[in-house]
């Protein structure tokens, strides 16, 4: 529990110190671990793995296009959109991880 809790302080303060690219691209790399340690830990079914990885695919493909678009930088509403769109990312890998299915 203490290192869960050292964990996530530690991201707290490198997400509050980073640029916002940055973030996002720190936040993808978490989340991504996460996913990872809940196959290998069989918290995740392979079906839920496949639709969080489809769904982590679908906002990074839309970070690329947004970036192509406006010169390699994301505008304030598409930061905002992309923050949103990784909360509920977030909160999907935790219920997927925490219900009753398990490999």
């Amino acid at each position: 529990m203490k290192k869960v809790l050292f964990a996530t302080v530690a991201a707290a303060l490198l997400a509050v110190s980073l640029p916002a690219d940055q973030k996002i691209a720190q936040r993808k790399e978490n989340q991504q671990d996460r996913i990872a340690q809940g196959v290998k830990s069989g918290q995740l079914t392979a079906g839920e793995t496949a639709r969080l990885e489809t769904r982590e695919a679908r906002v990074n493909k839309e970070i690329r296009r947004d970036r192509a678009a406006n010169g390699g930088k994301l505008t304030g509403a598409e930061k905002a959109q992309v923050n949103h769109q990784q909360n509920k990312m977030s909160r999907s890998i935790y219920k997927d991880k925490h219900n009753s299915a398990v490999q």
